[in-house]
């Protein structure tokens, strides 16, 4: 019987080593993008990364004589505990994620190791893998793995999938799908329509966002995020050094033109944020930026030329999401960006996601534009 012994992550070097993995069990999908290694790191380490601050976070190494042949984290999200347990998370949910593992035997061991440590700590579910907190990258692909993800998006491999439903005891929680469209194409005449009335509407305003006002605008994005999201499936709300985290991580590929905010009556009601594809220009660093990788995305951020176009997160306050309204405001932005995309930047295509399966508003707008599923990724579900 094979020995496979856990170490857990305590230090740089080992942060360095848990990181490292995921880049040589990888290095032979041709679609995987590395990420840059100076933010894998930070994703990892306490003090950088602030989900450390609301949640209690064990990583381990698998070890097979001396050798290092797979990784896990492991964490229980203290803000998710708090929230209602018919919106999945809940009290007794825990979590794990950064699942790499050379085979199938040391992904089941390291699976049951995780699941030993959350039990220890009191959980008795388990939603995964999560990587690592719900806004960062949840799920394990299940359809997609034909080509590179787009900026912020996972990509494990397929055998993953069928590692995690031979454990024992894991089944499907939550969909989430991403979706495709060929932004060079106006949309369908009746959305033209919608769009065409909403820009005759006086107390309809659809704005670009103020980049030299960054802070404040950051603040308001996120502040209709946190109630347009607060009653879907697995929310978590951002807190104050999240959002301070995200801004700063966001800024670099923030583009004036590719953010709208929409007002309602004066008042900012909805938003919708989009991001040139920064794995386009990542690719080819390898996950470095020396010795010349910084220079080159420098340039590319100066004037970003891409293929792809990715909505990450849009969003309409609470109290407008049953009416018509919020989808006329959600196409007129899709619209306003599109032609933006293609006017500035040279894209072809855009993406969209991720979006719960049975999120039946954005289904329904993602139809109507005629986009179609292009990668899926699964939330796994296991009583402890």
């Amino acid at each position: 019987m094979r020995q496979i012994e856990f170490t857990p992550v305590t230090n740089k070097r080992e942060r360095r080593e848990f990181v490292d993995l995921s880049y040589r069990l990888n290095a032979s999908d041709p679609n995987w993008v590395a990420p840059l290694k100076m933010e894998a790191i930070e994703l990892v380490t306490p003090g950088k990364n602030p989900f450390f601050e609301h949640a209690t976070v064990a990583q381990f190494i698998a070890r097979e004589n001396g050798r290092a042949v797979g990784r896990i984290s492991a964490h229980i999200d203290h803000l998710a505990l708090a929230q209602p347990p018919e919106q999945g998370m809940g009290p007794g949910t825990g979590n794990w994620g950064l699942l790499e593992a050379e085979d199938e035997e040391v992904a089941h061991a390291l699976i049951a190791h995780a699941e030993d440590w959350l039990r220890g700590q009191g959980m008795t579910r388990v939603l995964a893998p999560l990587s690592m907190s719900v806004w960062e990258e949840p799920g394990q692909l299940t359809k997609g793995h034909d080509h590179p993800p787009t900026v912020m998006m996972g990509h494990q491999p397929k055998r993953y999938a069928d590692w995690i439903e031979t454990a024992g005891g894991y089944a499907p929680a939550k969909r989430l799908v991403t979706y495709e469209l060929d932004i060079t194409k106006p949309f369908p005449p009746l959305i033209q329509r919608i769009v065409e009335a909403g820009r005759k509407n006086a107390r309809i305003r659809i704005r670009k966002v103020d980049k030299s006002h960054f802070d404040a605008e950051a603040r308001l994005i996120l502040d209709i995020l946190n109630d347009a999201w607060s009653d879907n499936w697995g929310f978590v709300p951002f807190t104050e050094k999240e959002i301070e985290y995200a801004g700063k991580k966001f800024k670099p590929i923030v583009f004036e033109d590719l953010i709208m905010v929409a007002e309602y009556d004066g008042e900012p009601v909805a938003f919708m944020m989009t991001l040139p594809d920064l794995n386009e220009a990542v690719a080819p660093l390898k996950g470095s930026l020396f010795p010349f990788g910084w220079a080159r995305l420098l340039l590319w951020l100066r004037k970003p030329r891409v293929r792809t176009m990715r909505v990450p997160l849009m969003g309409v306050r609470k109290r407008l999401q049953s009416s018509r309204m919020a989808s006329q405001l959600a196409f007129m932005m899709i619209e306003t960006i599109r032609i933006e995309a293609l006017k500035h930047y040279g894209a072809t295509r855009g993406e969209i996601g991720w979006i719960l399966e049975d999120n039946q508003g954005m289904v329904a707008i993602a139809d109507a534009i005629e986009s179609h599923v292009n990668r899926e990724y699964v939330i796994y579900k296991k009583a402890l």
